[in-house]
């Protein structure tokens, strides 16, 4: 098979589309015949040299891909070969073929497509885990979400609204803002012109968000604090913002609020199948009645993947960037 490799960790012209060998499912899990995988910033670390996978995981990069099942591992029920999945990976997703346990399996949402559906099980994943299942967000409560015009970002938007909350977005243009809106956003907040802190207060009363979905890190952690309402959450899933920053214990305490810190990639096969499962019963059904869509910027050829890198590395885009096996 094919797959894109990384001879040497570098800028995107490092990605090379090369012929590897073709994996084998073992015990517990499935072979994909892969139709397209999404970029997501995990890969841009990677294919930099800072972020590799977990031990036992795929060398190659993808953290979700959709496509066909081509044959079963011992063990494996409830699947037959020629099924459309999408699956939640540790790796491997920019190939012609991906091993994947079954527990991190899904199948293809009704009324979405094939290739649509790699633009979902990292983000449906996350968000349904992250605000759902750690910060509680409950119907009339307020979600900010840094980032709306993201894949993350667009998918919290509407599982959110679904949900019953109210929604507040960040982003740094009005394109953006104007997509978050028409997803759902109830308050449109420009990061480079306005202070998120103080236009979250002014849209609750001066009560600050119930939940906060974070991809910063330590840049926004103090604001964060801030802008959180007495009770609130914050929960932390990036670092695009840097790793270290100084926390008011004093101010955490004064608002009786929780901070978690979570990511997919590395977490127990246990743990990910619960989240999967979770997700297909929580998310799936949103699908079919059109409560919520994927968000697709663009597809491109696996053979461009470092063109997807720059758009991604860019913020050229909303929603997901997708890669297409030729």
């Amino acid at each position: 098979m094919h797959a894109i490799t990384i001879p040497e960790p570098g800028g995107p012209d490092a990605l090379v589309w090369d012929e590897v060998p073709d994996p084998v499912p073992g015990e517990g899990e499935v072979l994909v015949d892969v139709v397209a995988s999404a970029v997501n910033r995990a890969d841009i670390l990677q294919r930099q040299g800072f972020y590799n996978p977990p031990p036992g995981a795929s060398r190659y990069p993808g953290l979700e891909c959709s496509g066909r099942i081509a044959a079963l591992g011992a063990g494996v029920s409830g699947w037959a070969v020629g099924d459309e999945v999408c699956a939640l990976l540790a790796g491997g997703g920019y190939a012609e073929k991906v091993v994947v346990p079954a527990g991190q399996l899904l199948p293809v949402p009704e009324g979405v497509d094939l290739r649509q559906a790699a633009a979902l099980p990292e983000v449906t994943c996350t968000v349904w885990s992250n605000v759902f299942m750690v910060a509680h967000l409950r119907p009339g409560e307020t979600l900010l979400v840094h980032g709306g015009s993201s894949g993350i970002g667009t998918m919290a938007i509407q599982l959110a609204k679904a949900a019953g909350a109210k929604v507040a977005v960040t982003a740094g243009t009005k394109e953006k803002l104007d997509y978050c809106a028409e997803l759902g956003a109830d308050v449109l907040i420009n990061y480079r012109e306005q202070d998120f802190v103080e236009e979250i207060k002014q849209a609750t009363d001066g009560a600050g968000a119930d939940v906060i979905l974070d991809n910063m890190g330590a840049k926004y952690l103090d604001p964060n604090v801030r802008a959180l309402a007495v009770n609130g959450r914050l929960a932390i899933i990036g670092m695009q913002g840097g790793v270290k920053a100084e926390l008011n214990i004093g101010a955490l305490l004064g608002k009786r609020a929780a901070i978690s810190a979570t990511s997919l990639r590395a977490r127990p096969l246990g743990e990910k199948a619960a989240i999967v499962a979770a997700v297909r019963e929580h998310v799936w059904p949103l699908f079919a009645d059109g409560r919520i869509r994927p968000v697709v910027d663009r597809d491109l050829s696996m053979n461009d993947a470092a063109a997807a890198h720059r758009i991604v590395e860019d913020s050229g885009h909303i929603g997901k960037v997708l890669l297409v096996v030729p």
